[in-house]
């Protein structure tokens, strides 16, 4: 394997010469980096990636650690943060194992991209506190070596209760999330203060984020449902879960009954009704969070950010009284 003594005995100068024109050293001029180059592809060199990350302390690659990367939810954030990091000449890891955390501790990568209870609070500080960036995208934590980007699940959640309450529903059904969850806590807190305030009663059942939690959910609710009632899922996973139990009731969505999610996946658009959902943009969430992790990276600025979001209405819902 050519190694760059090969290349420096090739090209007539030292090993230095050589590693600065690699590393596009400004201790060379462009036409002896460029001549060296050229050499490199001829005797076909292929640079040692270990070596180079012990002399760097980089390895220009970023793990995004997630809960979960199947649908479409998870592909846009994926396609939003390689979109921000191919940009800078880093490469995108997706993992969700139990021994995923090993990318952090033998430092494969040079920071984490992080959604999801994979890590605990706990594990979070812990590697912050050894100096690894992170950026964190389900929950708020404040530490030098954290950029919290998150959802602003309160402004999209108050505009999805102003439209439902103006139905003037007999009953709010929220089928919630994990309890632990960041997002659903804050989904929950908006859905009951506002029903509070109108003094609508809300019967709360237990969800998982997923369609199959919905779909039993739906079929616990169907004891209890009544003509003008609303059902709100604090995510559209579940909210599709109880759309296919309701299709074989007698209760039609948008007619007799309200049914909104949280999400605004590319398959509510495609129901019968529609699914009114909370939207925001999971691409530029991605890219926000890309931008975050590289600037603690380059030990720039600490920078969080929220991304906006906003209730689209649609068919689910029933008409104002």
């Amino acid at each position: 394997m050519t190694g760059i003594k090969d290349i420096a005995k090739a090209a007539g100068v030292s090993i230095s010469t050589v590693s600065y024109a690699l590393n596009g050293s400004t201790k060379v001029t462009e036409k002896t980096r460029q001549r060296i180059m050229k050499i490199a592809e001829e005797l076909n060199y292929i640079p040692n990636a270990a070596a180079r990350t012990l002399k760097t302390r980089k390895t220009h690659i970023i793990g995004a650690f997630l809960g979960d990367y199947s649908g479409s939810f998870y592909g846009e954030l994926l396609k939003g943060i390689n979109h921000e990091l191919s940009e800078t000449g880093y490469e995108l890891i997706v993992c969700n194992g139990p021994e995923s955390h090993r990318l952090m501790t033998e430092r494969i990568v040079d920071g984490g991209i992080i959604l999801g209870h994979r890590f605990t609070q706990e594990q979070i500080l812990g590697f912050a506190d050894r100096g690894h960036p992170l950026t964190i995208l389900d929950r708020n934590i404040d530490h030098p070596n954290i950029s919290c980007v998150l959802l602003d699940n309160e402004m999209g959640m108050r505009q999805a209760m102003q439209t439902i309450l103006a139905t003037k529903p007999g009953c709010i059904h929220l089928v919630d999330g994990p309890e632990d969850n960041h997002d659903a806590f804050e989904r929950r807190a908006v859905v009951l203060e506002q029903a509070d305030l109108a003094g609508i009663t809300v019967r709360k059942w237990e969800g998982g984020f997923t369609k199959r939690s919905g779909i039993r959910a739906a079929s616990e609710i169907l004891e209890e449902l009544q003509d003008g009632d609303a059902i709100i899922c604090l995510n559209d996973d579940m909210a599709l879960g109880v759309y296919d139990v309701l299709q074989n009731t007698s209760f039609r969505i948008g007619l007799d009954v309200s049914l909104t999610g949280f999400d605004k996946l590319e398959v509510t658009n495609y129901t019968q009704p529609k699914i009114a959902s909370v939207s925001y943009s999971k691409l530029d969430w991605g890219k926000s969070a890309a931008r975050a992790l590289l600037q603690l990276i380059d030990k720039r600025e600490r920078t969080n950010a929220k991304i906006d979001s906003k209730f689209i209405v649609a068919g689910s819902v029933l008409q104002k009284k």
